[in-house]
């Protein structure tokens, strides 16, 4: 059963009314690093760190979701091959706090397994309001959820460059990306394929028509599962061509983009 249809995003927060507003509780600061882990071949768990940088305890919850894309959208599910321990965490200020990412069974040679970890915070209970013991403060409660994106790997296969680890140049997995023009209810869109075996991270794109360049995003403008295709507005035209990077490499990739 497909638990969500939208993807999540980082740092994002949901507003929880309470009544009239009167006051907003500030959510609290968590550091995540690294915001790129991965399970190479050779091991059996990696590490995801917290820290809280707020002035206030903190409590999440930790869940790891299987990641699939379909019907141009991001699609999460219940899983059981990789775990997060320790599922529940309260973190006082400045306290860090460790994440052990553990899988639970060997993934196919040669293949790419998409998970995404999602950290939750667990609001602490509302402060009553003066002068009343039984009745809590009217307030907004923001509350911050975390998407951390998980890659796991067969044996042959690697995307993730690390100058500490022994490679073998031949099981580099790489994208391969084809894209194109679509108009959908009469408003035009991008769609980028990819047929590797492993994700491509697209950030940086920029739209290239009639020798003239416009950005489309600076950062982030979504990811790309092997064997997904995805899709994002764009004031696109015929003869156009996407120049995005891929995967944080040095120099943009050039896309024709059909029809």
């Amino acid at each position: 059963m497909h638990l969500f249809s939208r993807p999540f995003q980082s740092l994002a927060c949901s507003l929880l009314m309470l009544g009239v507003t009167q006051q907003v509780l500030a959510a609290s600061s968590i550091l995540i690093w690294p915001i790129d882990p991965v399970l190479e071949a050779d091991q059996q768990a990696s590490a995801l760190w917290l820290e809280n940088r707020g002035d206030a305890p903190a409590s999440m919850q930790i869940r790891v979701f299987a990641w699939n894309q379909d019907g141009f959208d991001d699609q999460y599910q219940n899983q059981r091959d990789v775990v997060g321990s320790p599922p529940v965490a309260t973190l006082a200020p400045g306290q860090k706090q460790l994440i052990r990412l553990t899988r639970t069974k060997s993934f196919p040679a040669g293949e790419e397994h998409a998970y995404r970890i999602i950290i939750d915070e667990i609001p602490a209970p509302l402060p009553p309001a003066a002068g009343d013991n039984a009745k809590p403060a009217a307030m907004i409660r923001l509350q911050m959820r975390y998407s951390v994106p998980l890659f796991a790997y067969g044996a042959g296969l690697w995307s993730k460059v690390d100058a500490s680890r022994p490679r073998d140049a031949a099981g580099i997995g790489l994208p391969q990306l084809s894209g194109r023009t679509v108009s959908v209810d009469g408003k035009p869109y991008i769609e980028v394929h990819n047929r590797g075996a492993v994700h491509a991270r697209l950030t940086e794109a920029v739209l290239k028509s009639g020798g003239q360049s416009k950005t489309l995003v600076d950062g982030l403008l979504g990811y790309v599962l092997p064997g997904a295709t995805m899709r994002w507005p764009a004031p696109v035209a015929q003869g156009d061509a996407l120049q995005v990077r891929v995967n944080g490499q040095p120099k943009a990739q050039d896309l024709p983009l059909g029809r």
